[in-house]
């Protein structure tokens, strides 16, 4: 059963391996393309390369499902692994819909934005997961975790692997706290999405060939809040995304309107964008831009110093809810 479970994990990672490279190639074929805008030379790159990520997590997981029903004979968490699926498929086709509308764009407009993700937040709510007593949580607290989560992760991206990276990080602190709580089905899920993410950075790294696009970020915001409603883990996540609330605070502070990219040189060096701060990544270019000798800083050192930060939250949370966590 054990090989059966991580051969799930491992078609997870090579699916959206094998398959990418077709993406790219067909993205490219009908002008998908989207400037990378951290280059000195604006290079256009495939975009929406997210889906491939989903269709290999959709897969795997259908698969885990068939193993379940037919090999161990049990429909045990069936129901919240297809609510999962279902709010995941809907988030994906609004961000798909985002995609080809354009970013440059603007897109789908905010309030149609949150409306949908509202929308996609119905299987969660219909089946009362997390299995709380008070009416408010499924129909209050459900829609404004997932429509939350799946509409502002996007708000901390705009970097080669930022995206995928700060993903892979956030779900594999879910992920592990879940199993030490003892939901191990919740874990699978998570690394199935892991698998699938680790896969795609290796066409989305530094230099990419591929961008998420809101078709991944969407799906990814809304499967961390996911996992945290069916794993009782609200206030281990609300710490965790400490970073995206602040994020969330730069963004409004430059009312919704400043990029989150940097200022590309020809030596690939990267400045300030604007003088003054509204994001993370505009943080810590100047932050790295002061405490280097030669005072520069590029895309990959930027993209590392956030994962950092991102990482110190996390260990702290396990520190601070250890006693809600380990079992």
């Amino acid at each position: 059963m054990e090989l059966l479970i991580l051969a799930t994990i491992i078609l997870s990672f090579l699916l959206t391996l094998l398959v990418l490279p077709k993406w790219i190639g067909k993205a490219k074929y009908i002008k998908l393309l989207w400037p990378d805008m951290n280059k000195y030379k604006k290079n256009s790159n495939a975009g929406s390369g997210g889906i491939v990520v989903v269709f290999s997590f959709v897969i795997c997981i259908l698969i885990y499902i068939a193993i379940k029903n037919f090999y161990l004979k049990s429909q045990e968490n069936i129901i919240g692994i297809l609510a999962i699926l279902t709010s995941l498929l809907l988030l994906t086709l609004i961000g798909l819909i985002d995609d080809l509308l354009g970013w440059q764009n603007k897109g789908l407009s905010k309030r149609v934005r949150i409306i949908l993700s509202f929308v996609a937040a119905i299987p969660f709510m219909v089946i009362n997961a997390g299995n709380n007593a008070s009416w408010i949580y499924p129909l209050l607290i459900i829609p404004i975790g997932i429509a939350g989560c799946s509409l502002t992760f996007n708000f901390l991206a705009g970097m080669n692997g930022l995206e995928a990276r700060q993903g892979i990080l956030l779900i594999g602190a879910l992920s592990l706290a879940s199993y030490f709580s003892g939901r191990t089905w919740i874990t699978l899920i998570g690394l199935i999405m892991i698998a699938s993410l680790l896969g795609f950075l290796f066409f989305n790294k530094f230099p990419s060939k591929v961008f998420p696009g809101d078709v991944l970020t969407y799906p990814i915001g809304g499967i961390l809040a996911m996992i945290t409603i069916l794993g009782g883990l609200e206030k281990f996540a609300l710490f965790i995304f400490i970073p995206y609330f602040i994020e969330i605070f730069l963004k409004l502070k430059g009312r919704l309107e400043k990029q989150s990219f940097g200022k590309p040189n020809k030596d690939g060096s990267l400045d300030l964008l604007y003088n003054r701060i509204y994001s993370l990544n505009h943080f810590s270019i100047m932050f790295l831009k002061k405490i280097k000798k030669n005072k520069k800083t590029n895309e990959r050192e930027v993209v590392s110093l956030i994962n950092i930060i991102q990482i110190i939250f996390i260990l702290i949370a396990f520190i601070l809810f250890r006693n809600s966590i380990f079992i």
